[in-house]
């Protein structure tokens, strides 16, 4: 199994926008399972900033029949997607995957790309 590279950015410190987000979906657990575990942190850094696109797709030759958003497993789902305010971690995704995952945005051309946390 390959090594899992992280970019330099990981190393440097949560913003309160990924603060807040890991708070959303750990709660009172983020403390013990996130922040106090720094290989954990690493890890969910790099997926927040390297892994996880939300991309506008218009061309017919670039879609595919993904999975729909709504189907994956999650801890809350508004009824309208909010760009600007996605938290992944609030999602059932693997991240843990060999090959990275898409999703579309259920009515919608927007589309969730996970990148294999191996490329």
């Amino acid at each position: 199994m390959p090594l899992v590279e992280y970019n330099d950015n990981v190393n440097m410190p949560l913003t309160a926008v990924e603060r807040a987000q890991i708070i959303e979906a750990y709660g009172e657990s983020a403390e013990k399972l996130v922040f106090s575990i720094p290989h954990r942190l690493k890890s969910i850094k790099n997926i927040l900033r390297n892994r996880v696109e939300v991309k506008l797709i218009v061309n017919k030759n670039e879609k595919k029949a993904w999975p729909k958003l709504s189907e994956v497993s999650g801890v809350e789902k508004s009824k309208s997607f909010d760009r600007n305010n996605f938290n992944p971690l609030m999602y059932g995704f693997n991240f843990n995957t060999r090959f990275g995952a898409t999703y579309q945005i259920d009515n919608t051309n927007y589309y969730i790309i996970i990148k294999s946390q191996y490329q």
